[in-house]
């Protein structure tokens, strides 16, 4: 060990003796300034029973490709969370940020102790620490992928067990109520059994160094489904409030072809989905059908978005086929508007962003669209155009863009309105319960304890849009019994600087507030 590493961790020593034996907390972070009489009493926090947590993600070390790109954690933002009345942050973390020289069985004190303080801080303030390694050793939900793959490669699950028991030995003693651990972000579309294997090392090694740390994990398809192969294990488990994706994530810039979705509202009333499945996902596939109500005699105008590899759509009017077109997106330049190669699935998906035209014979009372064969498309929208000119026109777009079975039956109305059997919306807070959170209700009922770790809407859903859905979404989590923690704090998800076109702001200690999200957050 070097010169400067002995100070530095006798440093650290003097604080724990210093600042920390009289609260009787044997972690190693630096307590800051003596907590106020106002410190609110955090409450008792166990696997099998999280409190009702609620608060922010905060984000300085959660990734260094973009934003804050590994900068200390704000005192500030702690103050007025807990001023506000909120007792929780998580804290998405990249690896990288810790690590020296891009060696990952070196540790950076330096960083660790910025996250040292990010713990004093919430001890100070009365908030509820969640350490999450966002971007752990061999996976991350984001790009750039991992060099090294978490799910097989043994290295990394070994170097990932050996970051958990590092942080479980440097804040061992640290009260649960003031600290948990969030193993790894978000895993994918990923085995149960597999990801339950690699959790079990990290637990391990963290109980190794202190046997009673609370360990929460995420559920596995990015967090929306519960993981029953870990409820013996004495852990708890964080699910996702991002659903339906197009209220949460409306041109969010990093999803591709978002910008090109229907304004949403909510609830969100019956539409097509905006995926079209073909054979070579059998379980998704619907034929996407209208009824009734067409304009006759008429022209189909259809605009594709994107098409992943060779496929066929067939358009039917009655029965009969009136277009049939081949797609083969590849390399170079052809009838797409961009070349998208996905070296993960291996498999082209162009944006062709074309409307392709069927004429419609007079009389025709059922028009159908199939994905004969191929994995799937992407349409932005159906124009049915009478052959007399623009009047009565029927202009539809999609009402879902969620990856799943969707209903293909529609009727047009005699207003030229879509609707499906029963009349329901396609989304509302019913659905919400039903898909989102009944599942994670039998996971509780196995005694594991359920928790929101992120939800939120991005800045360009509209804002009277965003704040109905958080409101079913915050109705439903009460109802549960859990906790939620918004992303982000500060930022496009935020209630501060959201940098929204559609509200006012209010001035705040030098930011931006977005008062109406504040007070219904408050309220729930």
């Amino acid at each position: 060990m070097k010169k400067g590493d002995r100070m530095e961790r006798a440093l650290i020593a003097c604080l724990v003796v210093a600042g920390l034996a009289a609260s009787g907390c044997a972690g190693g972070y630096p307590a800051g300034k003596a907590a106020t009489m106002n410190t609110p009493i955090l409450p008792r926090a166990t696997a099998a029973k999280l409190p009702r947590w609620r608060g922010f993600n905060l984000l300085e070390k959660f990734t260094l490709e973009w934003g804050e790109k590994n900068a200390p954690y704000r005192e500030d933002d702690f103050r007025m969370i807990s001023g506000w009345g909120f007792n929780f942050v998580r804290l998405p973390m990249d690896y990288r940020c810790w690590i020296r020289d891009g060696d990952w069985r070196k540790f950076d004190e330096k960083t660790l102790g910025e996250i040292d303080q990010a713990v004093g801080y919430g001890k100070k303030y009365g908030v509820h620490v969640c350490l999450n390694f966002h971007r752990a050793p061999g996976y991350c939900v984001n790009p750039p992928k991992e060099p090294r793959d978490l799910w097989t490669d043994r290295e990394a699950q070994e170097v990932f067990a050996l970051h958990w028991g590092t942080f479980a030995r440097r804040f061992r003693g640290v009260p649960n109520e003031n600290l948990s651990f969030d193993l790894v972000n978000e895993p994918g579309d990923i085995d149960p059994a597999i990801y339950s294997k690699v959790m079990r090392l990290a637990v391990a090694a963290i109980r190794k160094e202190d046997p009673d740390r609370l360990v929460i994990a995420d559920g596995v398809s990015w967090g929306n489904k519960p993981v029953m192969e870990l409820a013996d294990l004495g852990i708890a488990q964080s699910t996702r409030g991002y659903v339906p994706f197009q209220i949460s994530h409306f041109r969010a810039s990093w999803i591709e072809g978002s910008d090109r979705w229907p304004v949403p509202g909510w609830p969100i009333m019956p539409g097509f989905n905006i995926h079209l499945f073909g054979d070579m996902k059998p379980e998704m596939k619907r034929i996407l059908a209208f009824n009734g109500g067409i304009p006759s005699p008429a022209e189909l105008r259809v605009r594709v978005l994107t098409v992943s590899g060779p496929g066929t759509l067939a358009i039917r009017a009655d029965g009969a086929t009136v277009f049939s077109h081949e797609f083969n997106p590849g390399p170079g330049q052809g009838e797409w508007m961009k070349a998208v190669y996905r070296k993960e699935w291996d498999v082209w998906q162009n944006i062709y962003d074309r409307v392709y035209t069927a004429p419609l014979s007079a009389g025709a009372k059922r028009v159908e669209l199939e994905l004969v064969h191929g994995d799937w498309l992407t349409l932005a929208g159906l124009d049915f155009l009478p052959s007399s000119g623009p009047t009565g026109a029927l202009s539809f777009r999609p009402g879902s863009v969620e990856w799943e079975p969707q209903p293909g039956e529609f009727t047009i109305d005699s207003s030229g309105n879509l609707t499906v059997p029963g009349g329901k919306p396609a989304w509302d807070r019913e659905r919400l319960w039903r898909e989102q959170i009944e599942s994670w209700k039998k996971l509780e009922a196995r005694r594991v304890g359920v928790h929101v770790g992120e939800w939120g809407a991005f800045s360009k859903t509209p804002h009277a849009v965003a704040l109905s859905w958080m409101r079913d979404c915050l109705e439903n989590w009460r109802k549960a019994g859990w906790g939620w923690a918004l992303w982000n704090f500060r930022g496009s998800f935020g209630v501060l600087d959201s940098e929204r076109e559609d509200i006012k702001y209010e001035d705040f200690e030098g930011h931006k507030l977005d008062r109406e999200m504040l007070e219904l957050l408050r309220s729930h």
